[in-house]
């Protein structure tokens, strides 16, 4: 599908996704809120717009990569949003991680003006978002999602169609849940074995060889062992991601313990200041609490 593309928010993971489809030859229009990640892309040949508005309407397709729920319904449906300006036809990519429920209702406001909607939520961190190598998981008609597949294919390296819209968002909050619940076990676990009076590098060496590993444990133990919580991606975005699971577990009647339960460590962690660092410094709390400290800067 030829023609401009719009991409609206440029941090942690939209910027490195943009930069790819540049690089693969897409020709965008780019906005955020913060101008210096606007000049980074048009550096590398993107356009800049001043609003979501005037980047629909230069494209006939646009992505939004924005944080919150309340975020993207804004860019998509707000004052000065995407709905204001596309033509019948144009497609929007909801990128971002929120509300199932809410982009099925834009979806629906969507499609009365002509307008087709995917979720298309992203999983791989900011490393697979420069490579070009994340898992993209989208939600919406089946033309909609071949429609945008050029576009999937230069950010991600895997591309699952999941069902109609807002099935994407259902899909990465399950995948985000069992993540972010093991960052707290991981931590807990590490703690435990080093008041135990363990090696914290034996620890590692030994459980990601046994029953024990999982994916939190073998990419967060090596940030808690050097104390590198350098955000890949924050505390605040892990408690956001988990209020999306608990609200949409109670919407669909699910019970799910221990999202709700490890939500109060990352809460404890953004009380305590680290809200701003990796989601692995939910570490600090579980230390604080059992009194000792795992590895060191050296």
């Amino acid at each position: 599908m030829p023609g401009k593309v719009g991409f609206i928010g440029l941090g942690a993971m939209g910027g490195p996704m943009a930069l790819n489809l540049v690089k693969h030859g897409v020709a965008l229009v780019v906005h955020d809120i913060d101008a210096a990640k606007v000049e980074r892309l048009v550096a590398r040949g993107a356009a800049k717009a001043d609003s979501a508005e005037t980047v629909a309407a230069q494209v006939e397709r646009t992505i939004c990569m924005v944080e919150t729920t309340a975020q993207a319904e804004s860019v998509i449906a707000g004052e000065h949003g995407i709905v204001k300006s596309a033509k019948s036809g144009h497609i929007v990519i909801c990128m971002s991680t929120i509300d199932p429920t809410t982009v099925k209702r834009l979806g629906g406001e969507l499609a009365a003006r002509g307008i087709a909607m995917l979720d298309a939520p992203v999983s791989g961190g900011t490393e697979r978002a420069t490579t070009g190598e994340l898992s993209i998981i989208c939600g919406g008609a089946e033309q909609t999602v071949t429609a945008c597949k050029d576009l999937f294919q230069a950010m991600g390296k895997n591309i699952f169609h999941v069902g109609g819209l807002g099935q994407g968002l259902a899909m990465k909050l399950v995948n985000n849940m069992l993540v972010q619940v093991n960052t707290v076990a991981v931590a807990e676990a590490i703690v435990m074995g080093v008041k135990a009076g363990l090696d914290p590098q034996t620890i590692f060496d030994v459980v990601r060889v046994s029953t024990g590993t999982s994916h939190a444990f073998e990419t967060r133990v090596p940030r808690m062992l050097k104390r590198d919580f350098a955000p890949g991606g924050t505390v605040d975005i892990s408690f956001k991601d988990q209020e999306l699971e608990t609200a949409f577990a109670k919407h669909l009647g699910v019970p799910v313990l221990l999202a709700n339960v490890t939500q109060q460590v990352y809460q404890m962690a953004r009380a305590a200041g680290f809200n701003k660092e990796d989601g692995s410094a939910v570490l600090k709390v579980i230390e604080k609490l059992a009194g000792v400290t795992v590895g060191s800067k050296s």
